[in-house]
């Protein structure tokens, strides 16, 4: 039985949750909390398996809440939040900052559609992040780069772009990695990182608040730039064109999923062949190892998230099982090659 503490201000979103938790029979709603402090003390006293987590509150806001019991009764937490608060964005990317793992799509009532359907999205989060161990912050975090360039880039024809995919604990990961980047860095970085409907801006909004690079959501058409991130939009899967341009497309969803990672890296397969690295990093599924297989067999640099700092190992282990990845390393690992990387095969004039 997986034992979980429910937060929320809503008395109707508590019983909603409640409900919804406890229809499965591995699931047992041990408590409910109506705001941070209250949901702080819970955890300390019951010591929940998994922790659903509203942001916007009174008295404690979650991400508040969030940073205190990571700090004091490490517990796997799930934001359940909604897309259409503008606040709750904000404060989403901060719990998952502070700690929390996942995120989903807070579920309407019995009578929305897709009710359902974002019942199990919930429900199987529950399962899946009950069984990660957390220790407090799973990444650490400098104000520095970890590894500044001392002299220019150089290498005309060598590395030109790095596709990075990611799933659950992406964003925690991507912040460790995008921070220790050198502002110097001018390889452009496109970014697919599944992640629910209306959450690509924010994500991009809070990662250009912890880098030193340029980040943004992806536009149609729009020329590469050295050193800028790209985040795909939701809906869209994202590619680069023989044109060195992002193009985005409507294409059927690959697996379930659109943004696909396998999408963005077919495409820099083709378009780029070993003048490319790619990244898969931690998530459910496989999406992005037959896309890293195509990168590796074009001579491309090819790297997996190892399992032991993966808050879910599945698309990192579909790419090393494949013999897709040339490199398994750790998030600031990653970072480091993909700065010996730049500065040995890309041409740029900025610097320091």
């Amino acid at each position: 039985m997986i034992r979980v503490l429910v937060v929320d201000d809503s008395d109707v979103t508590r019983k909603l949750l409640t409900y919804i938790l406890n229809a499965d029979p591995d699931l047992q709603v041990v408590d409910t909390a109506a705001d941070g402090e209250e949901a702080v003390r819970l955890v300390e006293r019951l010591r929940p398996d998994v922790v659903t987590m509203d942001l916007v509150m009174p008295r404690m806001d979650g991400f508040e809440a969030t940073r205190r019991i990571m700090q004091s009764t490490p517990v796997p937490i799930v934001v359940v939040s909604s897309s259409f608060n503008s606040d709750e964005v904000s404060l989403t990317f901060q719990a998952m900052g502070s700690g929390a793992l996942a995120m989903v799509d807070k579920p309407q009532g019995l009578g929305d559609p897709r009710h359902e359907e974002k019942a199990k999205e919930l429900r199987a989060t529950v399962k899946i992040m009950s069984e990660v161990k957390v220790v407090g912050r799973r990444y650490p975090v400098t104000g520095r780069p970890l590894v500044r360039p001392s002299q220019p880039w150089s290498g005309e024809h060598g590395i030109q772009v790095v596709g990075i995919g990611a799933s659950t604990g992406g964003p925690q990961t991507l912040e460790a990695m995008l921070r220790a980047l050198p502002k110097a860095f001018c390889l452009p970085l496109l970014i697919v990182q599944h992640i629910a409907a209306g959450f690509a801006r924010g994500l991009a909004d809070w990662l250009q608040g912890v880098t030193a690079l340029d980040v943004c959501v992806a536009t149609n058409e729009e020329a590469l730039v050295p050193g800028r991130c790209y985040v795909a939009p939701t809906g869209f899967h994202m590619g680069v064109n023989r044109e060195q341009k992002i193009f985005l497309s409507t294409d059927p969803p690959q697996d379930g999923l659109r943004p696909s990672v396998d999408f963005l890296f077919h495409s820099l397969a083709v378009t780029y062949g070993r003048r490319a690295v790619g990244v898969v990093l931690t998530g459910m599924g496989r999406d992005g190892a037959e896309g890293l297989k195509a990168m590796r067999d074009k001579g491309a640099i090819t790297i997996a998230q190892d399992e032991e700092s993966s808050v879910i190992a599945g698309m990192p282990r579909a790419a090393v099982q494949l013999d897709a990845a040339r490199f398994v390393l750790p998030p600031d690992r990653i970072a480091a090659k993909l700065v010996e990387l730049a500065t040995l095969n890309f041409t740029c004039n900025n610097t320091e």
